[in-house]
């Protein structure tokens, strides 16, 4: 989506990368959906007693492996066609494409009282911007520094410059009524001013470098064709190992259809007991345990504990094995099949024991007449006609179901991060309790992430079951509205996104901070800290009648530039500090010194070691070098040096509000922050938008049976989510207001949703 936004990429290059970016991912799911559809399927036929009226017609286990090996091996192929040939060349396009991307036209887009650093070996700060006619871009009061020489930047300063595409990667800025200030590294009594009525000055950009970098870091070795990878792989040393795995791993994933056939086949068929449900938990399990025993193999094969060919196949060795043997006992019987086949049963009991726990169904029936008696005198009293009997019914209903498939995908989410920090886990050596922290304290972020799609999900499934059920129609014939009937979980959802926002507010931030500082820990990186020292470009503090140099249109009285700064000691290395005239932005001043540092008794900077020059238009006015001085009149205080690098995820509103605050004032970019501080109050609200437009989906789908509900439910989150990315990355790119970026998908979806509503049959 910002590819596209950015004008980098056009619709059918999205289409382009999308399907470069598939046959990597088939790789792992073709073997899982195998698994998946192999146990789904023969469970349900030995739920209803199918398979036991074929095995009693003479059909044995190795008929059904005969029969479901016709579609594993078709799968295999399949399979080992897109491991072998077209994961290669998709990634090997997608390569070719970025390094395209590389010479595409250059387009800027910049926004006022703000450092831009995207320019090679420049850094522009402009006071004013204003669009022009025909494609160009208009910057007045612009400040340009060349950093070819960093220690001594040349900076160059203009009334006005116009901006216009240049070619690839390349721009050309005409610059209008400025000067050039050149001095020396090594004698700064050599010091030039130039001036000049407009000049021109080529810039290359390296921002479309960074924004196409799609591949992953191992994209090039998976874009190898077999040939290649085979010889590589055969040469000498160490060197040869990751190109080993890497063929091995072509070949192993794909087999990974026939080993899972193996043990699919005799689960799927002893599954009665268990049925349909049984079938799903069996499923999640070995998909669990065969990519984590993949992961374990493969890193430790990498490490060169194991050898590469028992690294990569010992996942499918194992499985085999297991698969056999599953197969010998459900022709003889066997207790580990037994085993296998009680899970559903045992979970069944499971929960029937808590029921009784609670109570005798009896007694259950008595206490429920007895709460509902008690709510109906008190609504009485109160004069309340919510909620009913009925609006407990559906509310019910409603919860139930949420909270299954908020549960079922946190699970999933939990496991398949875990599949992905395997291999740093076995390369760091990261203890345990270390990971459990960190997928304890992921489980925030991915409730904050999900809540709005099992909103839907829920929806679609509660009204789904009452419209297959004819309830609702019941219900409407009883003379209650539809929207009478959809009241109690529109209610629900409006509660859900209060939550999700004070959630959001209070807990979250913290627990972002704590995954991330425990998933560098996994990751093997250093300790480090969110305060960053080296900024070095920082506009001075406005508006401050002491400083002497203030304007009322809120420019800056003077931009800081260093090497280092200490946040601890409060010292600065390679200090330069210049001062404008306010309303033609001309430099006025600039101190130089090798260290400054903050006497807390003078309260104030202490210059060491520089200089100062004072200019009027071409000529300088004044030169005075100097061992230690001080300069009252600079009233920043160290403080507003110390600007914190933080996530917006890892604050809360009112902490990002004021972040976006502090680093405005120095002129920081702060327009991606302000887009993500609207999006802290628009996104919790989508789960109730997403209610109300899941309702009358659910109402169209519910008697398709469910798979069309959750058909429906993918469908309309792969909307929001596209939808939310353009708008998301328009304001990114200051194209629309923040505001209008964050909100646009809540107000489409909700117009989109009450509009369905309203034209539902009532």
């Amino acid at each position: 989506m910002e590819l596209f936004v950015r004008g980098v990429a056009s619709p059918l290059d999205i289409l382009r990368l999308i399907a470069y970016l598939l046959p990597g991912f088939f790789s792992f799911t073709i073997p899982m959906a195998v698994l998946i559809g192999i146990l789904l399927g023969l469970s349900r036929l030995a739920a209803d007693s199918e398979v036991t009226a074929m095995r009693a017609s003479g059909l044995g286990v190795l008929s059904f492996v005969g029969i479901v090996s016709i579609f594993a091996v078709f799968s295999w192929a399949v399979g080992l066609a897109n491991s072998l040939v077209v994961a290669p060349h998709a990634a090997q396009a997608l390569l070719h494409y970025e390094d395209a991307s590389k010479t595409s036209q250059a387009t800027v887009q910049i926004q006022p009282r703000v450092f831009y650093e995207d320019f090679k070996n420049y850094v522009l700060y402009a006071q004013d911007v204003v669009p022009g006619a025909g494609g160009t871009a208009i910057w007045r009061h612009v400040f340009l520094a060349d950093l070819t020489k960093p220690a001594s930047p040349h900076i160059i300063t203009a009334n006005e410059a116009t901006v216009l595409s240049g070619g690839p990667q390349t721009l050309r800025m005409e610059l209008a009524n400025g000067s050039r200030h050149d001095i020396s590294i090594t004698n700064p009594d050599q010091y030039d001013i130039s001036t000049f009525i407009s000049t021109e000055l080529p810039m290359q950009t390296g921002q479309q470098e960074e924004d196409s970098h799609l591949s992953r870091r191992d994209t090039p070795m998976h874009a190898l064709g077999v040939r290649e990878l085979w010889s590589l792989a055969h040469g000498p040393g160490d060197a040869a190992r990751p190109y080993l795995i890497e063929l091995h791993y072509r070949f192993a994933f794909p087999t990974a259809c026939l080993v899972l056939m193996l043990v699919g086949v005799p689960l799927g068929l002893s599954s009665k007991r268990g049925g349909k449900g049984s079938g799903f938990v069996v499923t999640l399990g070995l998909v669990f345990i065969y990519y984590f025993l993949s992961s374990v193999g493969i890193a430790l094969a990498r490490q060169g504990k194991v050898p590469a060919t028992l690294g990569v196949w010992g996942a499918n060795i194992l499985f085999a094995i297991a698969g056999l043997v599953l197969i010998q006992q459900i022709s003889r019987g066997g207790a580990v099949l037994e085993l296998f086949a009680s899970i559903g049963h045992g979970f069944t009991k499971l929960f029937d024991r808590l029921r009784s726990k609670h109570g005798s169904s009896n007694q259950i029936s008595n206490r429920r007449i007895g709460e509902g008696a008690v709510m109906q005198r008190l609504r009485r009293a109160l004069r309340i006609r919510f909620p009913l009997i009925l609006d407990e019914y559906v509310m019910g209903s409603f919860l139930r179901n949420f909270a299954l498939v908020l549960t079922s995908l946190v699970v999933l989410f939990i496991i398949f991060t875990f599949f992905e920090l395997i291999g740093d886990i076995i390369r760091y050596r990261t203890p345990f309790v270390t990971v459990g922290a960190y997928l304890l304290n992921l489980i925030p972020f991915i409730l904050n992430s999900i809540m709005p799609l099992c909103s839907l999900v829920a929806v679609l499934i509660t009204f789904g079951n009452l419209n297959r059920n004819s309830e609702l129609t019941a219900m409407k014939a009883t003379g209650i509205s539809l929207y009478r009937i959809v009241a109690p979980v529109l209610v629900l959802a409006t509660l859900l996104s209060a939550l999700l926002f004070v959630f959001d507010e209070t807990y979250l931030p913290a627990a972002n901070r704590r995954q991330e500082a425990l998933l560098s820990v996994i990751k093997g990186k250093p300790a480090q800290t969110f305060l960053r020292p080296d900024r070095k470009w920082m506009s001075g503090q406005t508006g401050n009648a002491s400083s002497g140099q203030t304007s009322g249109n809120g420019e800056p009285s003077r931009i800081f530039y260093y090497q280092f700064f200490d946040s601890d000691r409060n010292v600065f290395a390679n200090l330069t500090v210049f001062e404008f005239q306010p309303g033609t932005f001309n430099l006025t001043r600039r101190i130089f010194a090798s260290s400054v540092r903050w006497d807390d008794k003078l309260n104030d900077w202490v210059f060491e070691d520089g200089w100062q020059r004072t200019f009027a238009g071409e000529s300088t006015t004044g030169y005075q070098p100097f061992t230690l001085s001080t300069f009252p009149e600079i009233h920043e205080q160290p403080n507003y040096f110390k600007k914190e690098d933080r996530q917006s995820e890892q604050m809360s509103y009112t902490e990002l509000s004021g972040y976006i605050q502090d680093l405005k004032q120095s002129g920081f970019d702060t327009m991606r922050l302000r887009v993500q501080l609207n999006r802290k109050l628009a996104y919790p609200l989508m789960t109730l938008v997403l209610a109300i437009l899941a309702i009358p989906f659910s109402l169209i789908a519910g008697k398709r049976g469910s798979i069309a509900g959750v058909g429906t439910a993918i469908g309309v989150a792969i909307c929001y989510w596209v939808i939310a990315g353009i708008f998301e990355n328009l304001g990114d790119v200051n194209s629309l207001p923040a505001m209008l970026a964050a909100w646009s998908p809540d107000l489409l979806f909700a117009i989109a949703g009450t509009y369905l509503l309203l034209r539902t049959p009532t």
